[in-house]
């Protein structure tokens, strides 16, 4: 099974993941743009187990839908590197596609919020796009 490995800018913050990708998708929430401070965050989605190293500062967001979303960042450089929603902790996780710096990374399939996205980005071919959340 493949395994993957996405770190923070500085290095001291690792997570591991194996196997394929679950999904690979772009949010263009306001909350998600305040957090990444880009005009989207794109995320990769990956089944439980995973691996986390290093010290993790912890930042929890209410969604729209009421879903609560727990982000690990790093204390020292600051990178979002990965997130999970309660209830869910155990069997799923999202990383930063960039943190795991690999140019030939799976393009998304998904764009949500799409009511947010800033009117100059362009999304790849085939990408479905949804107006809001769609869960």
């Amino acid at each position: 099974m493949p395994s993957r490995t996405a770190s923070c800018s500085c290095g001291q913050l690792r997570i591991e993941v194996h196997g394929e990708t679950l999904g690979v998708g772009v949010c263009h929430c306001l909350a998600c743009q305040r957090r990444t401070g880009s005009v989207f965050a794109t995320l990769a989605a990956f089944a439980a187990p995973y691996e986390v190293s290093g010290a993790a500062t912890e930042y929890v967001r209410v969604g729209d839908q009421g879903g609560r979303f727990t982000f690990r960042f790093c204390p020292v450089c600051g990178t979002t590197l990965f997130h999970t929603e309660e209830g869910h902790e155990q069997s799923l996780v999202l990383v930063a596609v960039g943190a795991f710096a690999d140019p030939s990374f799976p393009a998304p399939e998904d764009s949500v919020y799409d009511c947010r996205r800033h009117s100059w980005v362009q999304l790849p071919p085939g990408v479905t796009t949804f107006e809001k959340d769609p869960t």
